[in-house]
């Protein structure tokens, strides 16, 4: 310990004056997600999470009532022996009513824990770090990661950067990208796909969806909104927490369709156009959770008017 330090250990601050916090150092630097937003630990600024953006400023209409709907009509159907019984008794119809009106809750967070696991086994091979044996064991992730690696395999993929956050200071947000990858088979059929040149050595935006079906649905526009975000970020922020530019990407990435029967690769254009959706969308959020609440107010009080002023 220095003998400043040591002084500093034994005496109080001058009055008036505050105790200097030392800047973070490492992987302190990097802004970490915090209710809807990110906030750089030097400069205190906030950015909009890029997740959060969409979830407030995408309107998805009646899908996900439709959606809802299903999983609770399906649970009811698959459990009716349990229901039809709950119902007659008055202690457990309260119960059942309250499982069968969460079907859908536990339905979305299914998926969820499954979609967090896949990114855990992608990081870990991505990284070459070894992968949590509590997930290689579990026989619901195995189809995921044999998918996962035949995909590697086969579209000869090489990882440029894995789970990195970035930002874009000017417009207000950030986020973290899933990977960025390169791969020459890729190249060649965004090509062929979008009838234009693509040097091999691209780096592009990628993502991963574990939900829906395979060939049916699973991956959705706001894909596309949610790349074009990352793409155009201005900084991202290694692992050891020092801030570079953001590294340059192909305008269309590919999200990667993870099911237990197999996967499939689907391009999500992500170009400046989509930028300008996705800055809509932004605007829609903050008019959701901000302005939105405070234009309509309690209702308005019949004044009592003075005999003087009824005349």
């Amino acid at each position: 310990m220095t003998a400043t330090a040591q002084a500093g250990a034994t005496s109080a601050p001058a009055a008036g004056r505050r105790s200097r916090k030392s800047e973070p150092t490492g992987t302190d630097r990097i802004p970490k997600p915090s209710q809807g937003w990110y906030r750089d630990p030097i400069t205190g600024a906030k950015l909009r999470r890029v997740t959060t953006i969409l979830e407030q400023g995408c309107c998805k209409g009646d899908a996900l009532t439709f959606w809802a709907g299903n999983i609770t009509a399906d649970t009811a159907m698959d459990n009716l022996p349990y229901l039809v019984h709950s119902s007659l008794n008055p202690e457990q119809r309260t119960e059942a009513r309250n499982w069968l009106a969460r079907a859908h809750v536990r339905k979305k967070d299914e998926r969820k824990d499954v979609g967090t696991a896949v990114h855990n086994l992608i990081e870990a091979k991505v990284l070459g770090t070894p992968m949590p044996e509590e997930i290689l064991t579990d026989p619901n992730l195995t189809p995921f990661l044999d998918h996962f690696l035949t995909f590697v395999d086969e579209w000869q993929v090489e990882f440029e950067a894995s789970e990195m956050t970035v930002g874009n200071y000017e417009q207000g947000y950030a986020g973290k990208l899933d990977y960025l990858l390169r791969s020459p088979l890729i190249a060649m059929a965004l090509g062929a796909f979008f009838g234009t040149e693509v040097p091999a050595d691209s780096v592009y935006m990628g993502d991963t969806k574990t939900g829906g079906e395979l060939n049916v649905k699973g991956v959705y526009p706001e894909a596309s909104l949610q790349m074009s975000a990352y793409r155009h970020a201005k900084v991202a922020w290694l692992r050891d927490g020092s801030q570079v530019p953001m590294p340059p990407t192909f305008w269309a990435g590919v999200v990667l369709h993870l099911r237990p029967e197999g996967y499939r690769l689907i391009p999500a254009v992500a170009d400046d156009a989509v930028f300008e959706a996705f800055l809509t969308v932004k605007a829609n959020a903050e008019w959701t959770s901000g302005l939105s609440k405070q234009v309509i107010r309690p209702a308005l009080t019949l004044p009592q008017l003075t005999e003087e002023r009824a005349a």
